[in-house]
């Protein structure tokens, strides 16, 4: 099965154990996957390499039993020793071509754009999906840039031919909104991984989620 089928989901669940209200990436991950959520992608970024990868050999287990995505950002060595089902790349990071050499065919390849330069040339590239934003303004990474806005969310996600991943400031007042533009999924970090009951609202965002379909 294509893997980018699961991008057409609700929620894409980014960790941030700095963020997770002193609980670790494997029990939020645990609580996420019980939740039904149905990507995680895993983001550390002051952790050893070998710290990272014992988490993410857990995570991926987990993932793999649970049938959900397993995305691990920037480290495609560290995708490919624990079996991932995919890797998310930043501007800074290898470029795609390079990446797809390394990972070969069957893993997804993420890339983040914030102008239309760069999601022009990610169209051209050989990404399996878009990450759009910061769709508002955000302190969860000290280098996420200027917010893109809806009306720029919108228009790429008009314009591209992959799936969109929205992501950026984005919590429970602001999810319809940014899910109007026409994305397949939003992307959350500190909203979703800070709350103490993450299944109770997981379930309160799919309630929103289902009375605007019910409206639309």
């Amino acid at each position: 099965m294509d893997k980018s089928v699961y991008l057409q989901t609700d929620i894409y669940a980014i960790t941030c154990e700095a963020l997770s209200a002193g609980r670790n990436n494997i029990e939020v991950v645990r609580q996420l996957l019980a939740a039904d959520v149905k990507i995680i992608q895993y983001r550390e970024k002051e952790k050893t390499k070998r710290e990272k990868y014992e988490q993410c050999f857990q995570i991926s287990k987990m993932c793999k039993k649970a049938k959900a995505l397993f995305i691990v950002n920037d480290d495609v060595d560290l995708a490919l020793a624990v079996e991932a089902d995919g890797v998310h790349v930043g501007q800074d990071d290898l470029p795609v071509e390079v990446v797809r050499k390394l990972v070969g065919k069957k893993m997804l390849i993420g890339v983040s754009v914030s102008s239309p330069a760069e999601a022009e040339a990610a169209a051209a590239s050989d990404a399996d999906y878009l990450g759009v934003g910061p769709v508002f303004g955000t302190n969860t990474k000290t280098d996420a840039g200027e917010p893109v806005g809806l009306d720029y969310l919108a228009l790429v996600a008009a314009r591209s031919d992959r799936p969109i991943v929205a992501i950026g400031g984005i919590n429970e007042n602001n999810i319809l909104a940014v899910r109007s533009c026409g994305v397949s999924c939003v992307a959350m970090i500190s909203a979703l991984v800070s709350k103490k009951d993450i299944a109770g609202y997981v379930a309160a965002l799919r309630e929103k989620i289902s009375k605007q379909q019910r409206v639309l």
